[in-house]
């Protein structure tokens, strides 16, 4: 603003004046009055800029609060006194001592050497219009001789003037000004910085509580500890009770977007400033809905010998109706929302909420460039009718997709890579034609050298495209590009992580007997990170069934990978009929042999279906928790040993459950019960809570309501099991096969007694006592060590298994001669049975076959 003064140009001062009067917030009527004022005198009419200066400094009076217009005052000195600085010195200090700086408009003080404070007894020009009451004029002779206010101008400042100007009232104080105009400030000017150092009024001495002070929205920040005095119209739009204010601008700031947060910071930091007015929107969040914009306007006042800097100035809502939105807080408010939007939806929507109903738009649409053709992400309004037809006949699914070819106005535009413009009556193909009768933008959406897609706004009725709107549409073009292409890349990223996640989990849990389970996983929203939690369901020998829920730290491809060997590892190790305490260990054992920097946590539940019990082996990991048939919850005592991969002795203790048919087993991992606002306990209390109002009747609904208020900070793995009891009960007997010469007939005089016992029929079991025969001859003949014969009977179907210490598998021979004395033992096995094969157990094998018999 000081080069177009320092010309002292007529149209400059009328530019400046209108600058002025609009920062100040004055009325179009009172600013026009201002510059016709001027326009109809001239440089012949000199004579009246008194009067000028004494209108405009009326209309501040009457418009603006006291912390503002004292500074807006000062630049009055700079319009109507020619001055290239301005400053206000005010008495401070514990006794008054000293006058200090409040307030300064214009260049840099520092150019001319003037100081922060002058002692009030001192023989500055400051002090002495202060003391006597009268004004001081001084030249650069004068200037030279003052030997406490002595100037030392930086190089290539030329020859100026100043004036010292008592400040009327209690307070008192001074006015200085400063000018590089040749022979300083005439008759006319000293009139009009006369009537200007009557409107300045000093400001309260600093240490003087202001809060009751306080105009409508207005704070006063102590920059040295960061108390603030806000009035009861910033608490209102930060949504903070009076009560529950402690004062600290830090409480204020924990309420604003984090996203706002770097801008905000820029201008209540003192490091950050210089002495000036500050201007930003930011958004504060609300307890519902979308986060709300307020308006800051401030000014840093510095602070003198003793008394700290402060930041004066207001807070108001920037969201309502009637707020004052300009071109620039219009791309502000969209970048704010293109920097959180992740999809290509979301930038879509974004578009649309910001350029919409600001511009009076009719319609927007928003499509991808892939190849020869647009596809199209957002239409708004989103009805079919409302498009053109060539856009109906190309419509897909829920948007259309159509060829760039069939609009060459809009390829040539694409092709230019600029936005281009058309007002009504455009002669325009019909597919742009009918998007804007009123007037069509093209937006080409460009992004590292290539067009990511196009942007289409539409008007209805004939539009007048300013500059400013045309500013607008293109620096929007420029940020909608790169986000698009953020979000397109995003979105390719999010599908192939998703498949990969899934393929690491169960596809589907299998069907249980007795029992129900349902799992859910959720990753994180947090960018586009691999999470580590897993789960699985694992059917396991004589009705039994692992539960396994694990987090494995990280959140990368490396925690993933890990995620998927470790998942892979439990189910292996459980086939194999270890007892939970042996899998976990194995598990241990594993990780630490892979040398990784990651460890996992886990929960490892058995299950028996048949006994109703189970028993619990914690590594690091929650606790289940048990949801019973009468309502109640219970955390389970169980004790845990370390995460997986830390140390390599470790022991994992069992802890027994006792369930009840109906009773809802539980597993989590951390995701959905921590938080930085909560901690892990209070969130297991809170989780028990919410299950303990559940009808275990329907998994899925429980498992939605559990997850439907999650916070998601991290991933989410649940997995809930419903014992229901297993309506038939196998029946089972065992047998330890004796290694002496009649430990065949032995075998096969326990399975008689046991069949006969168990009510099957004579035909049947001469059928089972063949199958039994070979098998436990098999084991005696061919391994050595303990054999083990294992009858199960349920429902008609007869299982027999054999269990040896030999991990090497039954061979089923591919031909047998007549001669031959062996090897037709497998073959009787696999003609009278419905199924067989061999599993391998802890220690050796178990053979196993299936027989259907008959009533």
């Amino acid at each position: 603003m000081f080069d177009i003064f320092r010309t002292g140009g007529f149209p400059g001062r009328v530019a400046a004046v209108e600058r002025s009067g609009r920062s100040q917030g004055l009325r179009r009527g009172q600013i026009r009055a201002v510059i016709t004022d001027v326009v109809s005198v001239g440089d012949a009419g000199r004579g009246t800029r008194s009067m000028r200066a004494e209108l405009a400094l009326k209309s501040i009076a009457a418009d603006l609060d006291s912390p503002v217009r004292m500074h807006h005052a000062l630049e009055q000195v700079l319009v109507f006194a020619g001055a290239a600085l301005a400053v206000v010195y005010a008495p401070d200090g514990d006794d008054g001592s000293l006058l200090c700086l409040v307030d300064s408009a214009g260049v840099p003080r520092t150019l001319y050497g003037l100081r922060e404070s002058y002692h009030i007894s001192g023989r500055s020009p400051v002090a002495s219009a202060h003391r006597s009451g009268r004004p001081v004029w001084l030249g650069p002779a004068e200037l030279g001789e003052c030997p406490e206010f002595r100037f030392t101008p930086s190089p290539g400042v030329p020859d100026f003037f100043v004036a010292a100007l008592p400040v009327p009232g209690a307070g008192g104080g001074c006015l200085l000004a400063v000018s590089e105009r040749p022979g300083g400030f005439g008759a006319e000017e000293r009139e009009c910085l006369a009537l200007i150092a009557e409107a300045v009024a000093a400001p309260a001495p600093a240490g003087t509580p202001v809060g009751e002070e306080l105009a409508p929205h207005a704070f006063s920040l102590a920059m040295d500890t960061g108390r603030v005095e806000v009035d009861d119209g910033i608490l209102d739009a930060f949504g903070l009770p009076r009560d529950g204010f402690d004062g600290k601008v830090e409480t204020l700031l924990g309420r604003t977007v984090p996203e706002d947060l770097p801008s905000l910071m820029s201008v209540v930091e003192v490091d950050h400033l210089s002495i000036g007015d500050r201007e930003l929107e930011f958004r504060v969040v609300q307890p519902a809905g979308p986060p709300r914009w307020l308006r800051l306007r401030g000014r840093l006042l510095p602070g003198g010998e003793g008394r700290p800097p402060r930041l004066v100035g207001t807070v108001e809502d920037a969201s309502g109706p009637g707020s004052e939105v300009t071109d620039v807080t219009r791309v502000q408010r969209l970048a704010a929302a293109l920097a959180t939007a992740g999809t290509v939806r979301d930038v879509s929507q974004a578009v649309v909420t910001a350029l919409r109903k600001p511009l009076r738009a009719d319609r927007i649409a928003l499509a991808e460039l892939e190849g020869d053709r647009l596809v199209v992400a957002v239409l708004d309004p989103p009805a079919q009718e409302a498009w053109p037809e060539l856009w109906r006949q190309e419509w897909r699914t829920e948007w259309p997709e159509a060829p760039v070819r069939s609009m060459p106005t809009l390829a040539a535009a694409l092709r230019e890579g600029r936005a281009q413009i058309w007002p009504v009556g455009a002669d325009l193909e019909p597919a742009l034609a009918e998007v804007g009768p009123g007037g069509l933008a093209v937006l080409p959406l460009i992004a590292g050298g290539r067009t990511a897609g196009a942007c289409l706004i539409g008007w209805e009725s004939p539009h007048d495209f300013g500059p400013e709107e045309r500013t607008l549409l293109t620096a929007s073009a420029g940020l909608v590009g790169q986000a698009l292409m953020r979000a397109h890349a995003f979105d390719a990223e999010h599908e192939l992580i998703g498949m990969l996640q899934r393929q690491l989990l169960p596809r589907r849990l299998p069907k249980l007997p007795g029992g129900v389970a349902i799992a859910r996983y959720l990753p994180t929203t947090a960018g586009l990170e691999l999470g580590g939690d897993w789960y699985d369901v694992i059917p396991l020998a004589d009705n039994h069934v692992a539960l396994v829920i694990g987090d494995v730290q990280g959140h990368n491809a490396g925690a993933a990978t890990l995620m998927g060997q470790m998942r892979t590892a439990l189910r292996a190790y459980a086939a194999e009929g270890h007892t939970p305490d042996v899998v976990v260990s194995h598990a241990n054992r594993l990780l630490m042999e892979m040398e990784t920097d990651l460890f996992a946590t886990c929960c490892y539940v058995d299950v028996d279906m048949e006994e109703g019990s189970a028993w619990c082996v914690r590594a690091g990991h929650l606790p289940p928790v048990l949801l019973y048939p009468d309502g109640s919850t219970e955390i389970a005592e169980a004790d845990g040993g370390p995460p997986l991969g830390v140390m390599a002795q470790a022991d994992f203790p069992m802890t027994p459950l006792r369930l009840q048919p109906g009773t809802l087993i539980a597993l989590t991992t951390d995701g959905l019960v921590e938080s930085p606002e909560i901690d892990i306990d209070t969130g297991m209390e809170g989780f028990a809570h919410e299950l303990s109002g559940s009808d275990p009747a329907d998994l899925g609904l429980v498992a939605d309501a559990l997850l439907g208020n999650a916070r998601r900070n991290d991933d989410i793995a649940l997995l809930l099991m419903r014992y229901d009891g297993m309506d038939v009960r196998p029946l089972r007997e065992s047998w330890t096969v004796w290694r002496v010469p009649e430990a065949v007939r032995h075998a096969r005089r326990f399975t008689r007694r046991t069949l006969r016992t168990w009510g099957v029929s004579a035909g049947s079991i001469d059928t089972v006592l063949l199958v039994v025969s070979e098998l436990v001859t098999n084991a005696m003949v061919h391994t050595d060590g303990k054999v083990r014969l294992d009858l199960t009977l349920v429902n008609h179907r007869m299982r027999v298994s054999v269990f040896d210490v030999s991990p090497r598998a039954p061979m089923k021979p591919t031909s047998i001669g007549w001669e031959a004395t062996g090897g037709r033992g497998i073959l009787l096995v696999e003609a009278v049975s419905e199924a067989w094969g061999t599993v391998p157990v802890s220690g050796g094998k178990q053979v196993w076959c299936e027989l259907l018999l008959s009533d």
